[in-house]
Order: structure tokens, then C-alpha cells, then sequence
């Protein structure tokens, strides 16, 4: 994932904590266990990663924390195979609504990928599916 990450120097390494948010020994805000996240590939190279949470954060119930694809393999289909990924794990979690963080250093192509994909704004820096259903 690491590697996955120096494709893109703008948006800087990968966040030191991913290895324990994914062991749950670190919690965003109102996380709540469990959590999953999955990796695209391309071949054995490792060309993009995403996770989510179960949480309360904006009386949502899961939170995509870590979204990511390398900017070679953007526009392919790798971020959309992802995110219905992590949305079947939170439908077999129960849980619907699903929000996510776009901040302003997030890679210009975050909010146009997640509103195509439904998602609506939700407070300042944050957007939601009210049904994740809708990535399918």
C-alpha cells in the first residue's frame, strides 16, 4: 500500500496509522469496531487500498476512512470495484448510511468520484450515501 502511495507525491506517504486502524489499535473519531479494507491489484502490484468503519461520526453508521488509487490506474474502474466492495461489507454489517470525508487536500478527483457515485454533501468537508445500496 505503501508503494501504492509514492505513485502520487502530492498526496504525500501513507498515513503511518493505517497498519492499526486496520488492527483496530487506532480509532478515528466515534469509530467503532469492526472495520475492513481491501486491495486493488494489477497483476501483484498493489494499485489502490480502501476501508471503512462501523461509527456514529454525523449520525451515519459507517465511515469510508482510506480511499485510494494510484494515479496511473484512475479512471479504470479500480476505485468503483472498491468502494462496492467495502459497500457489501457494510450492507452484511447492517449498516446503511455511509459517510466520508473530502478535504481540501484531498486528490482533486475524490468529490467527483464520490458524487457520481451518489453520494450528497453533509456538512462542511463531508459527504453520504443515506443508502449504500445506491453504489450498486
Amino acid at each position: 500500500m505503501a508503494q501504492c502511495r509514492e505513485a502520487e507525491p502530492a498526496t504525500g506517504p501513507l498515513d503511518p496509522r493505517t497498519a492499526d486502524y486496520l488492527d483496530g489499535a487506532h480509532h478515528p473519531q466515534q469509530a467503532l469496531l469492526p472495520r475492513a479494507g481491501y486491495v486493488a491489484l494489477k497483476g501483484e502490484q498493489v494499485v489502490g487500498y480502501i476501508a471503512g468503519h462501523l461509527t456514529r461520526r454525523h449520525d451515519c453508521d459507517g465511515e469510508l476512512q482510506y480511499l485510494f488509487v494510484a494515479p496511473a490506474y484512475r479512471r479504470q474502474g479500480f476505485g468503483t470495484v472498491l468502494l462496492r466492495l467495502l459497500a457489501d461489507w457494510f450492507r452484511e454489517q447492517g449498516a446503511r448510511k455511509i459517510c466520508v470525508g473530502v478535504a481540501n487536500d484531498s486528490p482533486p478527483e475524490t468529490k467527483p468520484f464520490v458524487e457520481h457515485l451518489g453520494a450528497v454533501p453533509l456538512v462542511k468537508y463531508w459527504y453520504a450515501w443515506d443508502d449504500i445500496e445506491i453504489v450498486h
